[in-house]
């Protein structure tokens, strides 16, 4: 579809603490205006884990939006101007304890296309050496490890059910095993 549409204007809601709300006016192919919800997201970072026995390193995690746990690979926001590759080896050290020797780029997601320009780069992290946990003031982390196939199998089970982590597994998978 080569029509054109136009944002006009973009107008804060509110801001808060890693997400602004906007309400966007656009001009369709008609000529018509609509409002269109956004959310502008500073982006993130998240690691894929893998020790020498082959298992992921995961993070169970509250997670208030869903008012539960969750199992998920490391992740979480950019600081001011950090690269995302420093920024998936600080969140994999820091919610689990574990320090990467090698990272690379595995793939990026966008979260939410409708509505929401979050992007997370995601790495996988090899040669991990043991460290400690450096949790912020409200995280409390539970860090498990688990094969490839445990996890699948929690994937199509309904037990997984984030985006970045779903993603991840299973570009793992494909790519390396």
């Amino acid at each position: 579809m080569d029509a054109e549409i136009k944002r006009i204007n973009r107008e804060l809601q509110c801001e808060g603490t890693i997400i602004n709300y906007y309400k966007d006016t656009v001009v369709l192919p008609d000529g018509k205006t609509e409002l269109y919800d956004f959310i502008g997201h500073n982006g993130a970072a998240a690691a894929v884990g893998v020790l020498e026995d082959g298992k992921l390193v995961m993070v169970r995690q509250y997670r208030n939006a869903l008012d539960r746990f969750t199992l998920e690979i490391p992740a979480g926001g950019l600081n001011p101007n950090e690269a995302t590759i420093d920024a998936a080896a600080r969140e994999l050290e820091e919610e689990t304890g574990y320090q990467c020797r090698k990272i690379e780029k595995l793939l990026t997601i966008r979260t939410t296309v409708a509505f929401c320009n979050e992007k997370i780069d995601i790495y996988l992290a090899t040669n991990l050496q043991k460290t400690i946990q450096h949790l912020d003031e409200d995280e409390f982390v539970n860090v498990e490890t688990h094969t490839i196939e445990e996890l699948e199998n929690m994937i199509y089970d309904g037990t997984i059910e984030d985006a970045k982590t779903i993603a991840a597994i299973l570009a793992y998978k494909n790519k390396f095993s």
